[in-house]
């Protein structure tokens, strides 16, 4: 277990080195940071750009740290374009989460809502192929090449930790955040990151971060979930 270091004068940046796994559309270094033994768990936030409140707790969170996890890897964005022109997709227009090569992938556009409780009211490709995007394909070889126990992908608004079963990963983010546990969102998510590890044996754990401001999201959450990612892996 890593003791957090909350002095001021260390939590302007994240003091972990990170190494590029590849590069999006628009050339920009796809970046995580490793665990210094074998990963067992992998963490992926920013894969939609509209959701840069899952990138900021992350953040927070790891400033806290004095160096690398020992078996947790981060991805602290895996849709840098996407997050930094405030788009849901990347700078081809495609939902990364709908992109894997997953036996439902479907070709087409999949709709997003501009606020929740309004109706579908954008439409983003899946893209011209599964895996036809570089962040897609980056992340997959990641993967591959880490061999993590189990994915953490990081979301918002819901509410909720949305996994198939209650394993000790979801009780334990349960004890984090005081979210209810479902067995899932309640619609379907072909080509997602979540179905590609679904098949491919892998663990993923969606958290769904509340409503919520930065600021609010930080006071309520920051610490404890800094102290989670610095205690072993739950399994």
């Amino acid at each position: 277990m890593i003791a957090l270091d909350l002095s001021p004068d260390k939590r302007g940046v994240i003091r972990l080195k990170p190494e590029t796994y590849g590069r999006s559309v628009l050339g920009a270094p796809l970046q995580y940071y490793p665990a210094s033994g074998s990963t067992e768990l992998l963490v992926v936030a920013g894969i939609h750009g509209e959701e840069p409140e899952t990138t900021f707790l992350l953040s927070r969170a790891l400033r806290h740290l004095p160096h690398a996890l020992e078996h947790t890897a981060v991805v602290l964005c895996a849709n840098p374009d996407g997050m930094v022109m405030g788009t849901r997709g990347n700078e081809s227009g495609v939902d990364l989460n709908r992109n894997f090569a997953t036996s439902n992938w479907k070709p087409g556009s999949v709709g997003s809502r501009s606020v929740l409780e309004r109706d579908r009211d954008t439409l983003l490709s899946t893209g011209t192929a599964p895996a036809s995007e570089p962040e897609t394909c980056a992340l997959v070889k990641l993967v591959k090449n880490l061999r993590p126990r189990s994915i953490l992908s990081i979301h918002a608004p819901l509410g909720c930790v949305d996994a198939p079963e209650r394993t000790p990963l979801v009780a334990a983010l349960q004890d984090v955040f005081g979210l209810p546990w479902v067995p899932d969102v309640g619609y379907e998510t072909p080509g997602s990151l979540g179905t590609w590890c679904n098949e491919n044996g892998t663990e993923c754990v969606t958290l769904e971060l509340p409503r919520m401001s930065l600021e609010m999201l930080y006071d309520r959450y920051g610490e404890a979930f800094a102290q989670f990612l610095a205690q072993p892996v739950p399994h």
